[in-house]
């Protein structure tokens, strides 16, 4: 099997060729540990992508996390703290999904 490509933002050019190992190399080079909380919102993001044909902009992505994984974890302040501060583009690159919307 090859290596996974990627354009030059950083997101996966095929988007089959995600995996948790790949999941992990995008975290690590955008200088985050993955915690059972990462996973279940990349799991989320994944199922919405696979439901929708769309990665999440940032409004959307809060209401994803907040109807599909944890009314708590669903604003804006908690998904900056787990993915920085471009949350929704962040997390859809670790899932291995294309560039949201509307994201810069």
């Amino acid at each position: 099997m090859s290596l996974p490509q990627f354009d030059n933002e950083g997101f996966l050019i095929e988007l089959n060729d995600w995996n948790e190992a790949v999941a992990e190399q995008v975290a690590v080079s955008e200088s985050l540990q993955l915690t059972d909380v990462h996973w279940q919102i990349i799991y989320a993001l994944r199922n919405f992508y696979a439901r929708t044909d769309l990665s999440p902009a940032m409004r959307p992505f809060v209401k994803l996390v907040k109807t599909e994984v944890d009314a708590s974890l669903g604003t804006s302040i908690v998904l900056m703290q787990l993915f920085g501060s471009s949350p929704a583009k962040t997390a859809a690159k670790i899932a291995g999904l294309p560039k949201p919307t509307n994201c810069i």
